[in-house]
C-alpha cells in the first residue's frame, strides 16, 4: 500500500508527460497509434473478502496466502507458462503448510486461485472509445487461464489481441514482451501508449520509447487518452 500523501511514481510521470508531448505532433495528428494496456489492477480487480475470512478463521494474518502465492519463486513459473494453475495451487499449499494444517493450506490455496473478480466498466468504456481510433492490446502477466477468465467476463472479443505472459513465455518488465505487444498491434514501439498499475512495468516501456502511464485511477487513463479522443480539429491545434 502506498502513502496517499506521496506520489511514488513522480519520475515516471515526468517521463510520461515528456513522451506524450513529443508524440502529440505526429503527422497523423494522433499522439500514439496503439494502446497497450495491463489487465489486473487496471481493468480487472479481485474481491478478497472470502479469502480474508478464511485466513482469519484459520488463524493466519490477512494477506498471508497472497504474499506466498505471489512470491517470485512461486508465481513466475505459472506466469511464464512453465506450470499449470493446478501446479501453482500445490506450490501455494506447500508454502502455507508452515502456517496451517495441510487441509487448511489446500483450502486457502484453492480459494486464492478462484478468487472472484470484476471489471471496471469506466475503464472498459474509455478503452472502447480508444479502440475506435487505434488497436487496443492487452499485455498481462497472467496464468494460462486468462483467456477463459476474459470469456467469463464477456470480454473474449474485447481486445484486438491479448499478449499473455503464460503464452509467450516472458513476463513484464522483460523488454521482449513489449516488443511482442507492439508487433501484435502493428506499430513501432515509439507509437504505443502503455498503461500499467506497476511503476517498474511502465518504466521499462518508457525506456523502450513508449509513452507510459502509471495507472492509479480512471482519471489517469482519461488524461492519457484525451488527446486521442479529442475531435480531429482539436488535435490539430495541440
Amino acid at each position: 500500500m502506498t502513502n496517499p500523501q506521496v506520489d511514488p511514481h513522480a519520475d515516471v510521470h515526468a517521463d510520461v508527460h515528456a513522451g506524450a508531448h513529443a508524440n502529440v505532433h505526429a503527422l497523423n495528428g494522433r499522439p500514439f497509434d496503439a494502446v497497450l494496456c495491463d489487465l489486473d489492477g487496471v481493468i480487472r480487480f479481485y474481491d478478497m473478502t472470502e479469502l480474508t475470512r478464511m485466513e482469519r478463521a484459520a488463524g493466519v494474518a490477512e494477506g498471508t496466502t497472497a504474499g506466498l502465492a505471489l512470491a517470485p519463486e512461486n508465481d513466475l513459473p505459472v506466469l511464464r507458462g512453465e506450470h499449470t494453475v493446478e501446479q501453482w495451487r500445490d506450490t501455494i499449499a506447500a508454502a502455507l503448510a508452515d502456517h496451517v494444517s495441510e487441509d487448511k493450506a489446500r483450502e486457502l490455496a484453492a480459494m486464492f486461485t478462484r478468487t472472484p473478480f470484476r471489471v471496471d466498466e469506466k475503464v472498459l468504456e474509455l478503452l472502447r472509445l480508444a479502440q475506435a481510433q487505434v488497436p487496443v492490446v492487452l499485455v498481462t502477466n497472467a496464468t494460462p487461464e486468462v483467456e477463459d477468465d476474459l470469456a467469463g467476463l464477456g470480454l473474449a472479443y474485447f481486445a484486438d489481441d491479448v499478449v499473455n505472459s503464460a503464452r509467450v513465455g516472458v513476463v513484464k518488465p522483460d523488454p521482449a514482451i513489449y516488443a511482442i505487444a507492439a508487433e501484435r498491434a502493428g506499430v513501432p514501439m515509439d507509437r504505443c501508449l502503455f498503461v500499467d498499475d506497476r511503476a517498474e512495468n511502465v518504466e521499462a516501456a518508457v525506456a523502450l520509447g513508449m509513452t507510459g502511464v502509471v495507472y492509479v485511477g480512471v482519471a489517469d487513463l482519461e488524461a492519457a487518452l484525451a488527446p486521442l479522443l479529442a475531435p480531429p480539429a482539436d488535435r490539430a491545434t495541440r
